[in-house]
């Protein structure tokens, strides 16, 4: 007998931290804090990756509520507890949910930090509401310019990111690739991007379980799958060429941007390329981490982003 979907509420997991509901662009969002946040703090808003959901944030939650700045981690649109709407997955909406999100916690503005897919939102909203980011930190996750150039023109990062793009632009065979067999899809993904050394710790057994329920919460699967829909197919449309005509400005915030070395995922170059938009960026590589930093190497990337944010 098949065991019912899990129940988005299974993701509020208890721990050291605050779970509640956001009313922003006309969703509903969970977020998360530490028990101690402080409203009146400078707001440092975290977003996560393809198939993740708040909980990738978990390392950074109490150092960064430590260190005097009120942390809140979401669920970005279509991911664990917030809401699934059949449509908005682009980049004009995914940037607005996040401006959203800063004015509806009470902020005129927040740093943003940004994990994947959850970087090029950050990107996004940097360029399209400038008043309301002070600065921005992202993991693995180049301007959306430079990516686009880095797999036309570079063989090998095209190589690494075109093939699973491609596969998930498939209806219905990307939903069942990503579910099958309890959510094995994550087991497989993380292996293959993770660092050697982060997939022997029992931290990285409890990323695996808990990103696997996730992923298997109704309508995640298809949701998380819109965002890179959009990205792909949106090249050959008007809406997707005005969107990249926007996101050709040079930054005038701070800009850190990390990548774990043994990342085969997103190259260096692609890292690299993107001072082109971001004058003021400091980019750094972590050894012994893959695509996931801020997992894999929590101290280290703590001791980066607070350094960031305090300069």
């Amino acid at each position: 007998m098949t065991s019912p979907p899990p129940d988005p509420t299974l993701v509020r997991f208890d721990g050291p931290w605050r779970h509640f509901d956001v009313r922003a662009n006309g969703l509903r969002f969970h977020a998360v804090e530490t028990e101690h946040g402080i409203a009146d703090r400078p707001l440092v808003l975290m977003l996560h990756g393809f198939g993740e959901f708040w909980w990738s944030w978990r390392h950074q939650l109490s150092a960064l509520t430590d260190a005097g700045y009120r942390a809140v981690a979401v669920d970005l649109r279509g991911y664990g507890d917030s809401d699934k709407p059949p449509r908005g997955y682009d980049g004009w909406t995914l940037a607005g949910d996040t401006y959203a999100l800063i004015r509806a916690l009470g902020h005129a503005s927040a740093s943003l930090v940004g994990h994947a897919d959850g970087g090029l939102v950050c990107w996004a909203t940097a360029t399209l509401h400038p008043t309301v980011v002070d600065r921005v930190t992202v993991l693995s996750s180049p301007h959306p310019q430079a990516l686009k150039n880095g797999v036309l023109f570079n063989t090998e990062e095209r190589s690494a990111f075109l093939g699973p793009f491609l596969h998930n632009q498939l209806p219905r065979i990307g939903e069942r690739r990503l579910t099958r067999s309890d959510g094995v899809f994550i087991d497989e993904y993380f292996r293959g991007r993770a660092g050697d050394a982060w997939r022997e710790t029992d931290d990285f057994s409890a990323a695996i379980k808990n990103n696997r329920l996730a992923i298997q919460i109704p309508g995640v699967a298809h949701c998380s799958l819109e965002y890179r829909r959009w990205a792909f197919r949106s090249q050959f449309r008007t809406d997707g060429w005005r969107f990249l005509n926007l996101m050709d400005k040079a930054l005038s915030i701070p800009v850190l941007a990390v990548r774990g070395r043994d990342d085969h995922y997103i190259l260096d170059s692609l890292m690299a390329d993107s001072r082109r938009w971001a004058p003021q960026m400091d980019y750094q590589t972590v050894a012994g981490s893959g695509h996931f930093v801020h997992q894999e190497a929590p101290t280290e990337f703590n001791r980066l982003l607070l350094n960031h944010l305090a300069d």
